[in-house]
Protein backbone atom coordinates (compact mmCIF):
# COMPACT_ATOMS: atom_id res chain seq x y z
CA UNK A 1 0.00 0.00 0.00
CA UNK A 2 1.37 3.65 -1.04
CA UNK A 3 1.71 6.31 1.38
CA UNK A 4 -0.93 8.02 -0.14
CA UNK A 5 -3.19 5.10 -0.05
CA UNK A 6 -2.50 4.62 3.34
CA UNK A 7 -3.68 8.13 4.20
CA UNK A 8 -6.66 7.65 2.33
CA UNK A 9 -7.56 5.11 4.12
CA UNK A 10 -6.73 6.02 7.35
CA UNK A 11 -9.21 9.67 6.89
CA UNK A 12 -11.65 6.83 6.14
CA UNK A 13 -10.99 5.19 9.56
CA UNK A 14 -10.86 8.94 11.28
CA UNK A 15 -14.47 9.30 9.60
CA UNK A 16 -15.99 6.30 11.01
CA UNK A 17 -14.21 7.09 14.57
CA UNK A 18 -15.86 10.99 14.35
CA UNK A 19 -11.88 12.34 15.27
CA UNK A 20 -12.14 15.56 13.57
CA UNK A 21 -9.20 16.77 14.33
CA UNK A 22 -7.13 13.83 13.17
CA UNK A 23 -9.70 14.10 9.81
CA UNK A 24 -9.22 17.70 9.87
CA UNK A 25 -5.14 17.04 9.44
CA UNK A 26 -5.64 13.96 7.48
CA UNK A 27 -7.60 16.65 5.30
CA UNK A 28 -4.88 18.98 4.88
CA UNK A 29 -2.54 16.14 3.76
CA UNK A 30 -4.15 15.04 0.90
CA UNK A 31 -4.68 18.44 0.07
CA UNK A 32 -0.99 19.03 -0.15
CA UNK A 33 -0.23 16.23 -1.51
CA UNK A 34 -2.99 16.48 -4.15
CA UNK A 35 -1.90 20.38 -5.19
CA UNK A 36 1.84 18.92 -5.68
CA UNK A 37 0.58 16.01 -8.10
CA UNK A 38 -2.07 18.92 -10.09
CA UNK A 39 1.29 21.38 -10.15
CA UNK A 40 3.61 17.94 -11.53
CA UNK A 41 1.50 16.85 -13.45
CA UNK A 42 1.67 13.23 -12.55
CA UNK A 43 1.08 10.99 -9.44
CA UNK A 44 3.75 11.44 -6.43
CA UNK A 45 5.41 8.33 -5.69
CA UNK A 46 6.17 7.82 -1.78
CA UNK A 47 8.95 9.73 -2.09
CA UNK A 48 7.61 12.76 -3.44
CA UNK A 49 4.69 12.26 -1.12
CA UNK A 50 7.47 12.63 1.48
CA UNK A 51 8.99 15.60 0.76
CA UNK A 52 5.77 16.97 0.46
CA UNK A 53 4.94 16.02 4.42
CA UNK A 54 8.33 16.62 6.16
CA UNK A 55 7.31 20.44 4.05
CA UNK A 56 4.24 20.40 6.22
CA UNK A 57 6.16 19.21 9.31
CA UNK A 58 8.94 21.98 8.75
CA UNK A 59 5.35 24.63 8.20
CA UNK A 60 4.32 23.12 11.84
CA UNK A 61 7.78 23.58 13.62
CA UNK A 62 8.03 27.18 12.71
CA UNK A 63 4.77 28.14 13.29
CA UNK A 64 4.73 26.64 16.52
CA UNK A 65 8.01 28.79 17.05
CA UNK A 66 6.04 32.01 16.24
CA UNK A 67 2.81 31.16 18.20
CA UNK A 68 4.86 30.50 21.52
CA UNK A 69 6.79 33.95 20.91
CA UNK A 70 3.22 35.74 21.02
CA UNK A 71 1.51 33.35 23.33
CA UNK A 72 -1.00 31.75 21.40
CA UNK A 73 -1.40 28.28 23.80
CA UNK A 74 -4.11 27.28 21.79
CA UNK A 75 -2.98 27.90 18.41
CA UNK A 76 0.20 26.02 19.72
CA UNK A 77 -1.84 23.20 21.17
CA UNK A 78 -3.48 22.94 17.40
CA UNK A 79 0.01 23.01 15.49
CA UNK A 80 1.34 20.47 18.04
CA UNK A 81 -1.85 17.93 17.18
CA UNK A 82 -1.21 18.52 13.84
CA UNK A 83 2.52 17.85 13.68
CA UNK A 84 2.06 14.60 15.83
CA UNK A 85 -0.67 13.11 13.22
CA UNK A 86 1.61 14.35 10.14
CA UNK A 87 4.72 13.02 11.65
CA UNK A 88 3.50 9.56 12.05
CA UNK A 89 3.34 9.25 7.84
CA UNK A 90 6.93 9.69 8.08
CA UNK A 91 9.63 7.63 8.31
CA UNK A 92 11.52 7.15 11.78
CA UNK A 93 13.69 9.74 12.96
CA UNK A 94 17.33 9.38 12.76
CA UNK A 95 18.88 8.92 16.01
CA UNK A 96 21.95 11.63 16.94
CA UNK A 97 24.58 8.93 16.55
CA UNK A 98 23.16 8.09 12.65
CA UNK A 99 22.63 11.78 11.74
CA UNK A 100 26.33 12.37 12.81
CA UNK A 101 27.76 8.98 10.98
CA UNK A 102 25.76 10.10 7.63
CA UNK A 103 27.46 13.56 8.08
CA UNK A 104 30.92 11.82 8.59
CA UNK A 105 30.59 10.24 5.74
CA UNK A 106 28.98 13.11 3.50
CA UNK A 107 32.15 15.36 4.84
CA UNK A 108 34.06 12.51 4.22
CA UNK A 109 33.12 11.58 0.34
CA UNK A 110 32.79 15.78 -0.44
CA UNK A 111 36.24 16.17 0.61
CA UNK A 112 34.72 19.33 2.91
CA UNK A 113 37.01 21.08 4.64
CA UNK A 114 35.28 24.58 4.97
CA UNK A 115 31.89 26.50 5.57
CA UNK A 116 31.83 27.08 1.59
CA UNK A 117 31.69 23.31 1.27
CA UNK A 118 28.80 22.85 3.23
CA UNK A 119 26.48 23.41 -0.06
CA UNK A 120 28.25 19.76 -1.56
CA UNK A 121 27.50 17.82 2.33
CA UNK A 122 24.37 19.12 2.52
CA UNK A 123 23.27 18.02 -1.38
CA UNK A 124 24.97 14.59 -0.58
CA UNK A 125 22.94 14.19 2.27
CA UNK A 126 19.38 15.56 1.73
CA UNK A 127 18.02 12.78 -0.50
CA UNK A 128 19.10 10.57 2.24
CA UNK A 129 17.74 12.68 5.22
CA UNK A 130 14.39 13.63 3.90
CA UNK A 131 11.73 12.87 6.19
CA UNK A 132 14.12 11.21 8.71
CA UNK A 133 15.78 14.55 10.34
CA UNK A 134 15.37 18.46 10.61
CA UNK A 135 17.43 19.31 7.59
CA UNK A 136 17.70 22.96 9.46
CA UNK A 137 19.09 21.12 12.47
CA UNK A 138 21.40 19.26 10.20
CA UNK A 139 22.68 22.15 8.66
CA UNK A 140 23.40 23.43 12.35
CA UNK A 141 25.46 20.27 13.07
CA UNK A 142 27.33 21.15 9.58
CA UNK A 143 28.37 24.26 10.30
CA UNK A 144 29.65 23.40 13.72
CA UNK A 145 32.38 20.92 11.92
CA UNK A 146 33.06 23.05 9.24
CA UNK A 147 33.42 26.40 11.12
Amino acid sequence: MSLKERIQQDMKDAMRAADKPRLGTIRLMLAAIKQKEIDERKDLDDAEATVVLDRMVKQRRESISQFEKAGRTDLVNQETAELAVIQTYLPEQLSENELNALIDDAMAQTGAASIKDMGKVMAQLKPRLQGRADMGAVSALIKARLG
